[in-house]
């Protein structure tokens, strides 16, 4: 799934960590960034989340409930 204009990093990890299965971020040389790893979401982005906003990236959900966790979150803002 595409996202865009993420402004609540912070409640946007909390949500990742609720996953059960692994969660990941493609970046756009296709390396995927495994979002549940506390290094990767401290050390890993954040280049990209200094600004408090990630665009046009794309998420993937190993689980099918945690897709919908994460579309819940994508929703309610």
């Amino acid at each position: 799934m595409i996202i865009n204009n993420i402004t609540d990093v912070k409640r946007f990890f909390e949500v990742v960590n609720k996953c059960k299965g692994r969660v990941e971020l493609v970046t756009a040389d296709g390396d995927r960034l495994n979002l549940k790893s506390t290094l990767c979401q401290y050390v890993g982005l954040t280049d990209m989340f200094t600004e408090a906003k990630i665009d046009n990236v794309e998420i993937l959900a190993s689980e099918p409930e945690d897709l919908h966790l994460l579309m819940e979150f994508l929703i309610r803002g």
